[in-house]
């Protein structure tokens, strides 16, 4: 099938999404509706982004609208899945309905979070999220609604990147950074990676962390780098945030052969706790398990091991492709 992809660029996943679909055997075409191809576009969202009483909100949409509608109409698909979408008006959705073709809207996000009208979601034939829970809520809506996990893109190349610590990849919160100060205070070799806990100059600037968040810290990691990173730390954290669905990392780093520490039980519906991950409820656990896989990498590597298996058996985003073309028929 001729396939128009239409999501963000948030972290090339729009791509990894597209790769899974052309393993599959189709043609597709990805329209990152969020990108700004010239300096033309980057002053224009600027300028609509400061513009007052939301008329910057309305030129932005707008903005949106007319390249996601030139690309439907210059591609001509048999099929369309939009990822996220919630920047779109209505405009655009009239557009996908007068077209007619099979499509699917996939959220990674949570429904709360975003600004999609419920008149939209009641419109479109077919909604996938990574939350169950809100899956069952738009399905009592009357919405056809699926739950459809997020997934690791095995198909990206990268290489190891020995770290001697175990890491944390993500945004710095204050939870989190009293996890992982209490973490190297139990003795665990720490270090974290991103913009927000980067000491970096021009990181701080753009961060506006003045103060540093007491542990060893790296700059932003590319998605590729951040594989690389993961897989070769002693382990690496999954922290989730106020969400029900489970992040891109949970099934990232089982994928990369990472051991992976989590902080939620409910994993087990994708890997079996203790022995594919392993899984924390507090800081007294997390300590215990850190301490462990530094003290016994025999045992860590087979932890390891038996998650990176179930990954590529069960949670790559072609398996996650393989379940929404059914969507399309």
């Amino acid at each position: 099938m001729r396939v128009l992809l239409v999501g963000p660029r948030f972290h090339g996943y729009s791509e990894a999404m597209a790769e899974a679909l052309r393993a599959l055997g189709h043609e597709v075409t990805v329209h990152e509706y969020d990108a700004t191809g010239s300096t033309l576009d980057a002053v224009r969202n600027k300028v609509a982004h400061d513009l007052p009483g939301g008329r910057g909100l309305q030129w932005q949409q707008r903005w949106y609208d007319d390249r996601a509608i030139a690309a439907l109409h210059t591609v001509r698909p048999d099929a369309l899945l939009v990822v996220k979408g919630d920047v779109f008006s209505e405009r655009w959705w009239d557009t996908v309905h007068a077209w007619g073709g099979p499509s699917v809207v996939w959220f990674y996000d949570e429904r709360e979070r975003m600004s999609f009208p419920e008149q939209t979601l009641a419109g479109l034939p077919a909604v996938a999220t990574y939350s169950s829970a809100d899956s069952e809520r738009l399905r009592a809506r009357g919405v056809n609604a699926h739950h459809l996990p997020l997934a690791f893109d095995s198909l990206i190349r990268w290489r190891r990147r020995p770290v001697d610590a175990v890491t944390f990849i993500g945004a710095r919160y204050p939870q989190r950074e009293a996890m992982l100060r209490t973490l190297a205070g139990a003795g665990v070799p720490v270090k974290a990676f991103g913009r927000d806990w980067s000491r970096h100059p021009s990181d701080v600037l753009r961060s506006r962390h003045w103060r540093g968040a007491g542990v060893p810290a790296g700059r932003n990691l590319a998605r590729d780098e951040a594989y690389g990173v993961m897989a070769g730390s002693e382990a690496t954290l999954n922290i989730h945030g106020r969400q029900d669905g489970f992040t891109m990392r949970t099934f990232e780093a089982c994928g990369v052969g990472a051991v992976q520490l989590v902080d939620r039980p409910e994993v087990e519906h994708y890997f079996a706790p203790g022995e594919e991950v392993l899984v924390f409820q507090d800081q007294a656990e997390l300590d215990d398990l850190a301490a462990r896989v530094v003290a016994d990498p025999v045992w860590a590597r087979t932890v390891a091991a038996r998650g990176q298996r179930r990954a590529l058996a069960e949670h790559t985003f072609v398996h996650r492709m393989q379940t929404l073309q059914g969507w399309w028929a």
